[in-house]
Formats: C-alpha cells, sequence, structure tokens
C-alpha cells in the first residue's frame, strides 16, 4: 500500500510556519512573564497578574510535539523519493551541522544574552576566557535543541526501517479513530520516560514516539481523512482538556516535572495534535504567494527568531527603558525582524549559510 503521492502537501507546510509564528509569540511572552521561568527578565508591569500569560499554558503542551510530528512525515515523504543515505546525508547538513558547528560560528551570540539574562558573567570572574567561549557555546543552543531531537530521531529512523520492512507503515494505515484516542495512552507512557535532567526541553521518549507516529500513521492519507472527519470531536476534547490544563496550572510551573509529565498535560498535547492535523488538512490544505514565503522564510524565523527578543529583554526591558507595553511591542517585533533579516543576510554568504543553516549552496528567497 501506499498512500501518498506526488501531489505536495500544502497543509503540512502551513501548519509548520503558522507553528513557528505561535513559537515566537510564546517567547515573546516566555521573556516577561510573570511565573518566574529561569533566564529570562520577568515581570516587567505593576500587574498583580499577568493574565495573558495564559497564552504560555495554552501553547506550550503541544506546539512542539505537532513539529516532531510533522517532521515525522515528511521524513516519509522524503524517504519515499530518496536513498537512505541521501536521507542521512541531507539531514545531517539540515539539522547536525547548525546545531554544533553553528554554536561557535554564530550562536554563540545568543549564548552571550543568555548568560547576560541569568546574571551568569558576574560569577565568573577568574575563569579562563576559553572556557567562557565554550560555556557560551553551550548556552547558545537555545530553541536549537529541537533540531539536535530531530536529527537523533531521523538517524534512529533508519535501522527501525530495515527491520520493520513498511509491515508496520502498512497496518497503520488501518488506524481509526478509537485507535487515535487509545493512543493518548501511549504518549502519556512515552512522556515519563528519557527525560534529561535539569534541562526540561530533552524529552527524548515524548518527542520520539510524536516523531514515528508522524512517519508511520499520519503519513497515511486515510488517517489523516480520519482526522478531518472527527475534527469536531478532537476540537472539544482538546479545548475541554487545555482549559482544564489552564486552570489546574496557570500560575505555576507547566514546562517541568512534575507538571509536564501529568495526564493531563500528555492527553491535551495529544489531542491537541489530532485537531490541529485535522484542522490543517481542512481549511489550511492550499497555496498562495503569502504562504509560500512563510513557508519558505519559517526556517530562518525559527532559528534567528530568539536572538532578537533576547537583545530587547537585556538592553531595553531589563532596565526598564520603555514602558512595558512598547517593550513587548518592541520584542516582538525584533523577534520577527531578526529571524527574517538573518536568514536573508546568513544565506548569501559563504561557509556561513552551511555552518549556520545547513544550506549548502546559496538559496533564493
Amino acid at each position: 500500500m501506499d498512500s501518498s503521492n506526488n501531489t505536495r502537501k500544502h497543509y503540512l507546510d502551513n501548519i509548520r510556519w503558522i507553528t513557528v509564528v505561535l513559537v515566537v509569540i510564546y517567547h515573546v511572552l516566555y521573556m516577561f512573564n510573570g511565573e518566574g521561568m529561569p533566564g529570562t527578565v520577568g515581570k516587567i508591569t505593576d500587574l498583580e497578574v499577568q493574565y495573558y500569560d495564559v497564552y504560555q499554558y495554552i501553547v506550550y503542551p503541544w506546539f512542539m510535539l505537532v513539529l516532531f510530528i510533522i517532521s515525522g512525515i515528511s521524513s516519509k515523504l522524503y524517504l519515499d523519493k530518496h536513498t537512505d543515505r541521501e536521507f542521512i546525508k541531507s539531514r545531517t547538513a539540515k539539522l547536525l551541522v547548525p546545531s554544533t558547528i553553528g554554536l561557535a560560528v554564530f550562536q554563540f551570540i545568543q549564548g552571550y544574552f543568555n548568560m547576560s539574562l541569568a546574571g551568569a558573567f558576574e560569577q565568573m570572574e577568574g575563569v579562563p576566557k576559553f572556557v567562557i567561549f565554550i560555556i557560551m557555546m553551550a548556552s547558545g543552543i537555545g530553541v536549537l535543541w529541537y533540531i539536535q531531537l530531530l536529527w537523533v530521531f531521523c538517524i534512529v529512523l533508519i535501522p527501525i526501517r530495515k527491520i520493520e520492512k513498511n509491515r508496520l507503515w502498512n497496518l497503520a494505515a488501518k488506524t481509526n479513530i478509537i485507535a487515535l484516542i487509545l493512543a493518548a495512552v501511549l504518549i502519556h507512557l512515552a512522556a515519563q520516560v528519557l527525560n534529561t535532567p535539569v534541562i526540561c526541553v530533552y524529552r527524548f521518549g515524548f518527542y520520539l514516539t510524536g516523531f514515528l507516529l508522524g512517519y508511520f500513521v499520519f503519513s497515511h492519507d486515510e488517517v489523516i481523512n480520519v482526522l478531518k472527519k472527527w475534527l469536531p470531536l478532537t476540537a472539544v476534547m482538546a479545548a475541554v482538556l487545555g482549559t482544564a490544563f489552564c486552570m489546574v496550572n496557570f500560575g505555576g510551573q507547566y514546562a517541568d516535572a512534575p507538571a509536564n509529565r501529568t495526564p493531563l498535560f500528555t492527553t491535551y498535547a495529544w489531542f491537541m495534535s489530532l485537531a490541529i492535523l485535522g484542522a490543517g488538512t481542512k481549511y489550511l490544505d492550499f497555496q498562495n504567494a503569502f504562504t509560500s514565503w512563510m513557508s519558505r522564510h519559517s526556517w530562518g524565523l525559527y532559528i534567528f527568531h530568539y536572538l532578537g527578543i533576547s537583545v530587547v529583554g537585556f538592553c531595553i526591558g531589563k532596565p526598564g527603558l520603555l514602558p512595558p507595553v512598547l517593550t513587548y511591542i518592541l520584542a516582538l517585533i525584533a523577534g520577527f525582524a531578526a529571524g527574517y533579516l538573518l536568514y536573508g543576510i546568513i544565506s548569501r554568504i559563504p561557509f556561513f549559510r552551511w555552518a549556520v543553516l545547513g544550506i549548502k549552496k546559496e538559496k533564493r528567497i
């Protein structure tokens, strides 16, 4: 069985760039959050409660899971037309190089601002400069954790493919709504394992499961059509679970244990992912000049946006140079400006476009 076809699935591109936009907005609110998240400027308003911070609770459980699921689907579509060797080569250039070599070439700048926001330099008097630079590179990983995990998952996928020989993939075409609902149990169990301490974003079990489900299950048009048919159910479930998650957790920790391993977190993340895929194929399977531009620039927006937000946070938000409203607006503008401008510049510079963006040849944008 081969439910793939040569027609580009525009809804995947649209879900991807829309999710990246949501990530930018999230990071603006995260930078000035009132919940005491580490490594940020924190609260800059006089409000007793920043109720708009609820946006962080609404999107955090699911937006990266959606990106991993989309990446799994995209991997299947790529491997339908390319060899395993080509897949590994392309993913290594696109994902591993920017998240390793790119740290020394450019992303150490992000590390500088991350460390400055955390007040790390004040505690490093007498530390050799080369050691400080290494720490800056590590701190500069920032949003690149996503592509680091994704590269690992792509490498793991190859031996899995060789073992299962499309048997599992063919079987997954029969997935119905009952199986999709019950898969919430699998997602919850996966969220309990392979979580790194201290750095809570490296959730190998949770995100690997999403990636593999994208590859084996959601790469089938038959399954996507099931989600399209049952969109009202998954949307209602997501809304109910999301409301409950916000009510239970608002004002406290939402990104780390124990909150991110609760059934409420994982089931909300799962049903929201199902609803987004269903809504995407129903309403977003199209392309025009705007969506094409946004899709082509989403990679740069993701890679560079947090630097713009961090600069505004450290240089303007932390010293309180502007009123809070203007600081928020400026940070949002800086996030998009940094993403698009730096992408436009660096994608045209030899070596840097490879080291920072994983682009071998100049990419006309």
